[in-house]
């Protein structure tokens, strides 16, 4: 069943509010079986609101609208869509009742402001929004159903997750849709795509895949739609077996997550810690782990190495090293590492030590050349890079690449 979705607000369009709503919907209305065909931000106006409601639905059955229902007068959708569909707006009792409730001990008494909110157009159901002043309106219209929520991201989901989907779910039978995603790392995306060409050519036709590309990592997706869950669960199991063979070296997940969260995951279930000695990163790789809840079960700390004097007199990097081989050496990231695990007393650490840009590079070392390394019980691993010469993507590349280097060393050691 396919569904479009329509974003109201003048501040998306100028970007002054980035919009996160259709990101998280069609994540949810996926999951739940439903095929988002198009999103769209609109201005504010009667006139573009009406355009956008007439457009979707002469081309799908389900139109998921978020924002324009605040107090204020360039709120507008309620009434542009009592006007569309030919009602007037009538006070919903049930609806006052529920914002007096919610407003309680916060202000002083209702205005007339917050009472306009609890009239909406008679045409349509309400839904009761709990955490939120104005109500949420379900219409349907030529069996088109169309649903006018808040633009408040809280109140959004609230409304979608306990009323929205669960009523869509019982409406339409949308069958199974089953997503599997596998992460590979250092390969570019047309060299992988080569690759696979065989294997993909094996894809059962109710299975499709895409590729989602970011700097250093592509995600490949698998989606299956189907009324046989058990067969489509075999098929994509034998998928990912082939991919294993044809790219396994490349591979670092199975879910589709940010790869400190999937370090963490692995780290925690062993019980084990990690620490950072980080040079050209500057503190980005213990930024991305501490960033995911609970990470103090594992990460220890960290040690920002910019100057030679830190990685000498901190990290214990020889002056021989440094001066011989460099900052960005082998040599130099390998005792990095070593160092700040012992520092740390952590079971594993990760270092980085390169040239970020987008100056200070020379022939032999050019900008993007960043060493890794890992160290552990199993001694110290090191791997070069050269990531380009964009400062930021350097940074976060060499992030990712030490998370995924020790992921991929986890994964290894388990089997």
């Amino acid at each position: 069943m396919q569904v479009e979705i329509i974003t109201i607000g003048n501040e998306l369009l100028i970007g002054q509010v980035i919009d996160t709503n259709s990101a998280w919907m069609g994540q949810q209305l996926n999951q739940a079986g439903f095929d988002i065909t198009r999103i769209t931000s609109i201005q504010d106006t009667r006139e573009a609101i009406t355009f956008a409601v007439k457009d979707a639905m002469s081309r799908v059955d389900i139109i998921l609208m978020t924002g324009g229902l605040g107090p204020t007068k360039d709120d507008i959708t309620k009434e542009t869509l009592a006007a569309l569909f030919n009602s007037k707006l009538v006070f919903n009792k049930y609806a006052y009742d529920a914002m007096k409730n919610l407003l309680k001990g916060r202000v002083k008494g209702i205005n007339k402001q917050n009472e306009s909110q609890a009239y909406v157009p008679e045409s349509c159901e309400v839904i009761m929004n709990p955490v939120g002043t104005a109500p949420v309106m379900w219409f349907d219209e030529n069996g088109k159903v169309i649903v006018s929520m808040p633009g408040v991201p809280v109140e959004m989901k609230t409304a979608m997750e306990n009323e929205i989907i669960p009523r869509l779910q019982k409406r339409y039978d949308t069958g199974h849709i089953i997503h599997k995603t596998i992460q590979v790392f250092n390969i570019p995306e047309a060299v992988l795509a080569e690759k696979l060409e065989e294997w993909e050519n094996s894809i059962p036709g109710y299975i499709t895949l895409a590729y989602l590309p970011n700097p250093g990592k592509i995600r490949l997706r698998l989606t299956a739609k189907t009324d046989n869950e058990n067969q489509a669960n075999k098929d994509l199991s034998s998928l990912i077996k082939g991919l294993y063979e044809i790219v396994g070296e490349h591979i670092f997940g199975e879910e589709d997550l940010p790869v400190q969260q999937l370090l963490g995951n692995v780290l925690k279930k062993n019980g084990q810690t990690v620490s950072v000695a980080e040079s050209c990163t500057g503190g980005n790789i213990g930024h991305l782990l501490t960033g995911i809840p609970g990470s103090s079960a594992y990460f220890k700390g960290g040690v920002i190495a910019y100057e030679n004097a830190i990685k000498e007199h901190v990290l214990g990097v020889s002056n021989d090293a440094l001066e011989q081989f460099g900052a960005v050496s082998k040599k130099v990231v390998e005792q990095m590492a070593t160092g700040v695990r012992s520092l740390m007393n952590a079971d594993f650490a990760i270092a980085t030590s390169g040239i970020a840009g987008p100056d200070g590079g020379t022939d032999e070392k050019p900008v993007g050349t960043v060493w890794i390394a890992i160290a552990g019980a199993f001694g110290v691993k090191s791997e070069c890079f050269n990531f380009g010469k964009i400062r930021a993507r350097n940074i976060q590349r060499s992030s990712d690449a030490g998370l995924i280097l020790l992921l991929q060393h986890l994964k290894k050691t388990e089997v």
